[in-house]
């Protein structure tokens, strides 16, 4: 892009940007496939599948691999509204002020809320669960103290990289991108060539699962492989104001996180899947690390490392992408004086990054990793909440699309679904909620009750103090930031920033 071609979008950028009413000193240099990255390595296939693998196969059986393309199209409808939103109102912070501009402060303030604490335990849930792979790479046998030790510094150094700036968030985003693509595909590919024990007919075979007489509830649980890998798609929105040009390639960076996240989740489960030994053994319950057979099978001693090298980067990645998402949120919420500390929290670094909201987004996750140390059982249940948290602020989303549309909001930025808008919404709105319920169905009722529902149990003490903090403190009425004004923006004449809001400028 030319000097003079790159001014001109930076300027068309900071009057679209002022015309919502704030102003930013974030650093636009994000290309596309960056942005992509970020949202990529957020999404992590590789984590995803190699982490519920053998639960997911040993709960369904080899059909588990439908789920994802299920789920991957159920939530690329969620991508598509998400699309829209951004496109009109490309933000730093990603949901929340999405549902700031179509509903409200109160209403974007629970969405703030959910989503922090569900991004904070995911970033403890991926950086424990990278533990075992980096025990095993330095030789250790892995043991929950350690991988609470190699938590801990993951999460340091990120938080380390992190400060550094945008440009090495990105750098290190689609270093980790190609790292996981190219590892998803040699791996995979040789698998697929040199070590196929099963037919391709088996992904229809149930192997005689059934619960009640059913398949269909043995499919559902399985189908939490799915439901775990499709999200991060997000996060591109969360860097709107560090990239140029957001109306048009933040929701093509969505959907093509969508698009090739998917595929690379595809591919490794098929490849895992046919590679499998004895799949009797895995559903019987006697392999219960199908993954590390595999590979140890495959590779031997020094190759199963190298592979288990490229898994530990994309946990690394996953971990930096998930704290920028974090951060920004925390600046955002800050930014419009929503948070406790927002002077601290809304300012930005000499690099151009909100340091002290990724210092927190660092601490808090750090915070729930340690409870590891004392209390195992409470540190599982946290990271339980890390799933259905992002999948009930998605759903907040949706809803409040919707609002905005009866309200008569009609989506004009750079991607629009047009006519298709309504029903792609009501869509994603029902898939949606079906996803919800199947994530938080008790299927231990064996287990202690607080353990069975674990989900629902966080999810009510999450929503419950967000609620009630939010009625006792009102902190959504201190800032003076536009909200709820979507539907002033179908317009024609809604180029310019709300009348009487005050613009917002990070420090």
């Amino acid at each position: 892009m030319s000097g003079s071609r790159a001014n001109s979008t930076a300027d068309q950028d900071a009057e679209q940007l002022r015309a919502l009413g704030y102003s930013s000193d974030f650093n636009r240099s994000m290309s596309l496939w960056e942005n992509f990255s970020l949202g990529f390595t957020y999404l992590s296939p590789v984590v995803g599948v190699y982490t519920l693998f053998g639960l997911c196969l040993a709960a369904g059986g080899p059909p588990m691999f439908w789920s994802y393309l299920l789920i991957g199209a159920g939530q690329l409808l969620v991508c598509l509204i998400f699309g829209e939103v951004v496109s009109q109102f490309p933000i730093s912070g990603g949901v929340y002020p999405w549902a700031r501009r179509l509903v409200g402060k109160r209403w974007a303030w629970m969405v703030g809320w959910v989503y922090a604490w569900a991004l904070c335990a995911t970033i403890a849930g991926v950086s424990v669960g990278a533990g075992p792979y980096l025990a095993i790479l330095m030789g250790f046998e892995p043991s929950n103290d350690i991988s609470i030790y190699i938590a801990l510094v993951l999460i340091l150094a990120s938080t380390g990289l992190n400060l550094v700036g945008t440009k090495l968030l990105a750098r290190v985003a689609m270093f980790g991108f190609l790292c996981e693509l190219v590892g998803a595909i040699l791996v995979g590919g040789y698998l697929l060539i040199f070590e196929r024990h099963q037919p391709l007919s088996v992904l229809f075979d149930t192997f005689d699962i059934n619960i009640n007489g059913s398949y269909l509830p043995a499919f559902l649980a399985a189908s939490l492989a799915g439901l775990f890998q499709y999200y991060g798609f997000e996060a591109c929105g969360d860097v709107a104001e560090e990239t140029p040009n957001p109306g048009k390639r933040i929701p093509k960076a969505m959907r093509m996180t969508v698009y090739i996240g998917g595929a690379a989740a595809m591919f490794a489960c098929l490849a895992l899947i046919l590679s499998v030994p004895d799949m009797h053994k895995v559903i019987a319950g006697e392999d219960t690390d199908p993954v590390a057979t595999i590979l140890a099978n495959a590779f031997g001693p020094v190759g199963s490392r190298l592979v288990m090298a490229v898994v530990l980067v994309s946990f690394i990645s996953c971990v930096l992408s998930l704290q920028a998402a974090a951060s920004r949120l925390l600046f955002a919420y800050a930014r419009d004086e929503m948070i406790v500390g927002s002077s601290m929290l809304s300012r930005l670094s000499s690099n151009h990054v909100p340091s002290f909201a990724l210092i927190v987004s660092g601490v808090v996750p750090a915070a729930i990793v340690c409870l590891g140390m004392f209390m195992a059982d409470a540190t599982a249940t946290i990271v339980g909440f890390a799933a259905i948290g992002i999948y009930i602020a998605f759903q907040l989303i949706v809803v409040a699309a919707l609002i905005a549309r009866a309200k008569g909001w009609r989506p004009n930025g750079q991607f629009t679904l047009g006519a298709w808008g309504i029903w792609v919404n009501i869509a994603a709105l029902v898939y949606g909620l079906c996803a919800i319920v199947n994530m938080v169905w008790p299927r231990s009722p064996d287990a202690a009750w607080y353990i069975n529902y674990s989900m629902i149990l966080t999810t009510v003490v999450v929503l419950g103090a967000g609620f009630l903090y939010m009625l006792l403190a009102r902190p959504y009425d201190k800032g003076t930031a536009p909200a709820g004004d979507a539907w002033k923006f179908s317009k024609p004449k809604a180029a310019t920033a709300p009348r009487g809001a005050s613009v917002q400028h990070a420090q």
